[in-house]
């Protein structure tokens, strides 16, 4: 939940499949009025509702202007110091991630046999990881329970959540050639 939807899967034996599991553009959102993403031109994609997009897209409805001229991660650095400073608007983008989330883990579930989720990347920073930890949990419990009892999603250190890809990359094993 950084600049985009990164995601990886490991099995049950701890292996990362000879096959691709990026999630960034797969469809959690099948609305004909669906945010088209930028890169791909794809609607309704992961990258659009699990990144730093999710912030910008929804802040003009929150009542939150976010000043033209700066980078994306100005962008989200000005949004989430709205989020901390206790802004409601900051609130509610930051729910509706974790809304996102239990409903695509649950689309997820469908496809990948699930056990843990790590959610880590900038967005998770501060507030904004324990809300969309929070909003992740509630729509498991109330709408999918029995995957709700088969799911572990979790949320690291401050630190750690910031460099999620450095230390999924740091844990991969080295191959010998």
């Amino acid at each position: 939940m950084g600049s985009s939807e990164a995601t990886g899967y490991v099995d049950t034996h701890g292996h990362i499949l000879g096959w691709l599991n990026e999630m960034a553009f797969a469809p959690v959102d099948f609305s004909p009025t669906a945010p088209v993403d930028e890169w791909s031109g794809d609607l309704g994609v992961g990258s659009m509702y699990f990144s730093q997009q999710c912030a910008f897209r929804l802040a003009p409805s929150t009542g939150i202007t976010i000043p033209d001229g700066i980078t994306d991660a100005d962008k989200l650095k000005f949004v989430q110091e709205k989020l901390e400073a206790g802004h409601p608007g900051a609130t509610q983008i930051w729910q509706c991630m974790g809304i996102y989330l239990g409903y695509a883990l649950a689309q997820y579930a469908d496809f990948y046999d699930i056990k843990h989720v790590l959610i880590l990347g900038r967005c998770t920073s501060g507030r904004g990881g324990d809300l969309i930890l929070d909003g992740t949990r509630q729509v498991l419990n109330s709408e999918f329970p029995e995957l709700a009892s088969k799911i572990n999603v979790q949320l690291p250190d401050e630190k750690s959540r910031r460099v999620g890809q450095s230390i999924a990359a740091a844990s991969l094993p080295v191959l010998s050639k």
